[in-house]
């Protein structure tokens, strides 16, 4: 059984860092394209940011691009979300999630495997 656990959320101001993680167990880590999609109260899931299975290619929403970096250690199978420069808009549930390769994809409904979710809060 697949299991996703998220980690690293917190509260911030406006204008720092955190680094979120993401563990996979219960399936070959490296065999999956990874996403990060994010959750604001009463607003829809919206992609953030994802990396394929090497780590070679990725792709980010365009409001965080610049401030946000994907990574992945597929060694750990373990996959990453630094955030810099996070802003109050950013505050939101970010769930990591896998799907099957070999596409990126940033619709939420591609992946197949979900996080709990980790909450993050900007404050002003």
């Amino acid at each position: 059984q697949v299991q996703l656990v998220e980690s690293g959320g917190g509260l911030v101001q406006a204008g720092g860092s955190l680094r979120l993680s993401c563990a996979v167990s219960g399936r070959t880590f490296s065999n999956y394209v990874m996403g990060w999609f994010r959750q604001a109260p009463g607003k829809e899931r919206e992609f953030v940011a994802a990396i394929n299975m090497n780590g070679a290619s990725t792709d980010y929403a365009d409001s965080v691009k610049g401030r946000f970096t994907i990574s992945r250690d597929n060694a750990k199978s373990t996959g990453y979300l630094q955030m810099n420069s996070l802003k109050p808009e950013d505050t939101a549930v970010y769930y990591c999630a896998l799907r099957r390769p070999p596409y990126i994809r940033t619709s939420a409904i591609q992946y197949d495997y979900w996080g709990q979710g980790t909450q993050v809060t900007v404050s002003s």
